[in-house]
């Protein structure tokens, strides 16, 4: 089996967090070894020099795609959770690592703005926060990527299992044993 990468990119509050747990679990049931990279933890806890800048957005993917890269030495599978709101920075991340997935979290800003627990929308759309994905800074969606979830109009689960089916299909997941 070959290494690979599950890159999820989509505005804040859009469910990548949510889908990264969620396959870190089904993969750890596979045998294989899944570290997520999550960008809020990554911010806080890593780099909290890091402000929203596009060249602080770039330091922090290309600084993710390290991390990534050193799993994968380890014989991980990263799990990138992190907005990446440029296409250049997904690019470049691709090129980088083996087996990059892009996978597109699709949901309407509305959407997203309802389900905001820590209201980082709203105090945008107030003027509170400046350079905030979505609402004064742009986001660029994927124009051909690997697999896209729509985690406004399915649930979590569904995802879920769209993106596990994914995965099989190209030969990331190991066969189950039917014997």
């Amino acid at each position: 089996m070959s290494e690979f990468c599950i890159w999820l990119t989509g505005l804040p509050a859009s469910g990548k967090t949510t889908l990264a747990l969620g396959l870190e679990k089904a993969l750890k049931a596979h045998g294989l070894c899944p570290v997520v990279l999550d960008g809020d933890n990554l911010r806080q806890f890593l780099w909290p020099e890091l402000k929203f800048s596009r060249e602080a957005r770039k330091a922090q993917a290309e600084r993710a795609t390290y991390l990534a890269k050193l799993i994968q030495q380890a014989g991980g599978v990263p799990i990138v959770a992190l907005i990446s709101p440029y296409r250049a920075d997904r690019a470049w991340a691709r090129q980088e690592l083996k087996g990059f997935i892009e996978v597109y979290v699709d949901c309407p800003a509305a959407i997203c703005a309802q389900r905001d627990q820590k209201d980082l929308w709203a105090r945008a759309r107030r003027g509170e926060i400046s350079q905030f994905t979505g609402v004064d800074d742009p986001y660029e969606p994927p124009l051909v990527p690997d697999i896209t979830v729509r985690t406004g109009h399915q649930s979590p689960d569904k995802c879920l299992r769209w993106v596990l089916t994914c995965l099989a299909v190209v030969g990331y997941l190991p066969q189950k044993d039917s014997g």
